[in-house]
This record gives structure tokens, C-alpha cells and sequence, in this order.
């Protein structure tokens, strides 16, 4: 496969992956600065459809700031040949910190998913449905700060992409309304995001199917089954929450991802409030019992009391030396 020595400004570096496009590290030699450099390839370009898709996440991406949400700073046509120039991330993708067991515990993945959640209530705030969040269009990196990727299939208000009743998406995180190939609110994301964090929480899909069709009909018709979450000892409220996102009826859910945000916080806070003790109290003064924490909190806290008992040892006793070096 041969690749582009350069396109413009930007030197390329290393090929990254891809397939209809491809991608590459790349320096933006007048700024000095690393990029990931996106390019249609000449298949895709001769794809009326392909074109308008990857065109449109360049005009969209380009049109939305925000911290969780993947920057691009530049695009253009080479050789005939659209490309798009992004920020470049290091990190993995979601899929990859799922498979890898990377996400951490359960605060860390319920940051995670905040974070998700209002990354997509932003574009939602911009007149911007996104239509395919999933891991793969997630990007993770070592400090836990994710960026929201891939606007390929993303649709602005008034835009018109697909013809009526052609379904896009990746099957597993596709609300019902989006197989059925109908008009699209941000209930589509909203569902989807539940799919997503059940995911996360779990390490297994919503749905399951051997084939696309069979995924399509547990979707439309097989009610959702969230007994994982009870195993892995979910809270209730969070459990509640997840399968009001699934509800197959796009009304039934939560209107904004701004207000499951809200509400994954209120869940949150006596998790994040909750400050083990330096001496041992009686388990019933512990917030909401310490017997009644997740076990992975009480492991957690357990260790955060030796760690501060240790450094108080450490306090008294250079003290003690102190004392007795300046008593002689």
C-alpha cells in the first residue's frame, strides 16, 4: 500500500490505520505541531455517498469546541482526494480500555461516562444528533479525559444525507427508531449512551445476535435485559436510569443528556463524598453503613486509612527526633 509523503503543509509520519480512509501521524510543518491527518481514500471519493459522509464530519467536527469533544483544524483536498486534519490523541479507544480491562473502578468509569454524557448534550445543544456513539468512536487517554470522535454520520438540523429509510449506525448501540430508518431525535443518542454504559459497567453488549437482523429484533421486540447490572452490584437508582435510556419508546427516555448527567451525579455523590476515617468508627456511622459500599470502596478505604496512619507514624516520629536532638 502505498502512502502520500506529504499532502500541503503537513509531512506525514506514520500510517495509523484505516480502511474507506485512512490515517496517518503527521506534522504540520509551519506550526510544528503533530496532527492526525485523515484522507478519503480514491474508492471512497468515487462514492457519492462515502464523499458527502466524510465531508460532513469535516464541516460538523470543524463547528464544535469542547474539551471532550475531538478538535479539527484543518481540511482540504489533495490530488483530488478530501483530508481532514485533527488533533492527535494518544490513549486507546473505549473498546480497546473495555477489552483490556483499563477502565478502572467504578468512580473512573462513571467519570468516563459524564464525561460522555456531556460531550454528546453539547453537539445536542448545537443542533447536532451524532447517530453512532459507541467505544470505537470514544478516545481514551492515561489521565481518564476522553474525547467524542468521528462525526462521519452525524447529522445538523435541515442537513439531508441518506435516502428515506436507509439505516446508519453500528447495530448493537442503535435505538429502535433508528433501525426503523425514521427521523431522529437526541432520544437516539440518549439510547445509545445507555447501551454504552451498560457496556462499561458490565463488559457485555445490551443485545446479542448472530446475525444484524437477529440484533434488529432483539432491539425492536426482545425486552432489555439488565440482570448484569445486578450482578456486578450496580445501585438501583443507576440501574433505574439505565433502562429508562433504553426504553424503545424515544418519549419514555430521559429528554437531554444533560439531565442524565445531572441525575448519574446525584447518584454519584455519596460515592464521591464518602471519606474513610484515620480511627476506626463503628460501622453504622459510616455514611449509608460501610457494610452497604461496594466492595471494591471498602477495599479502597482500607487502604486509604493505613496509608494516612502510616503518615501520621511518620509525622510523630521525626517529631519525636526533633525533639530529642535539639533537648541535647
Amino acid at each position: 500500500m502505498d502512502h502520500p509523503a506529504r499532502v500541503g503543509k503537513y509531512q506525514i509520519d506514520q500510517f495509523l490505520g484505516g480502511g474507506m480512509s485512512r490515517v496517518y501521524r503527521a506534522t504540520d510543518t509551519v506550526l510544528g505541531r503533530r496532527v492526525a491527518l485523515k484522507i478519503l481514500t480514491e474508492e471512497g471519493t468515487a462514492d457519492e455517498e462515502s464523499k458527502a459522509r466524510f465531508l460532513n464530519e469535516a464541516r460538523v467536527a470543524s463547528n464544535v469546541h469542547h474539551e471532550n469533544i475531538i478538535s479539527v483544524y484543518d481540511f482540504g483536498e489533495e490530488h483530488g482526494c478530501p483530508f481532514i486534519v485533527m488533533e492527535y490523541l494518544e490513549g486507546e479507544s473505549l473498546r480497546a480500555a473495555i477489552r483490556n480491562g483499563h477502565l478502572g473502578d467504578f468512580r473512573r468509569r462513571m467519570n468516563i461516562a459524564l464525561q460522555v454524557a456531556r460531550a454528546v448534550d453539547f453537539i445536542h445543544s448545537q443542533k447536532v444528533i451524532h447517530r453512532d456513539i459507541k467505544p470505537e468512536n470514544i478516545h481514551l487517554d492515561v489521565a481518564g479525559r476522553i474525547k467524542l470522535m468521528d462525526f462521519g454520520i452525524a447529522k445538523a438540523a435541515g442537513m439531508h444525507l441518506t435516502k428515506a429509510g436507509f439505516t446508519l449506525g453500528t447495530p448493537y448501540y442503535m435505538a429502535p427508531e433508528q433501525v426503523l430508518g425514521r427521523t431522529l431525535g437526541p432520544q437516539a443518542d440518549v439510547y445509545a449512551f445507555g447501551a454504552l454504559l451498560f457496556e462499561m459497567l458490565t463488559a457485555q453488549k445490551i443485545v446479542g445476535g448472530s446475525s444484524v437482523d437477529k440484533i434488529f429484533e432483539n432491539i425492536l421486540y426482545q425486552p432489555v435485559d439488565l440482570s448484569p447490572l445486578d450482578a456486578v452490584k450496580i445501585p438501583p437508582a443507576l440501574i433505574e436510569l439505565i433502562a429508562r435510556m433504553l426504553d424503545k419508546q424515544p418519549a419514555q427516555r430521559p429528554s437531554s443528556l444533560g439531565l442524565v448527567a445531572d441525575e448519574i451525579e446525584r447518584i454519584m455523590s455519596p460515592y464521591n463524598s464518602y471519606i474513610p476515617p484515620l480511627l476506626e468508627i463503628p460501622r453504622d456511622e459510616a455514611p449509608g453503613g460501610f457494610e452497604k459500599l461496594p466492595p471494591w470502596m471498602r477495599t479502597e478505604a482500607a487502604m486509604m486509612a493505613l496509608g494516612c496512619a502510616a503518615i501520621t507514624v511518620m509525622i510523630v516520629t521525626a517529631y519525636l527526633v526533633w525533639a530529642w536532638t535539639h533537648a541535647a
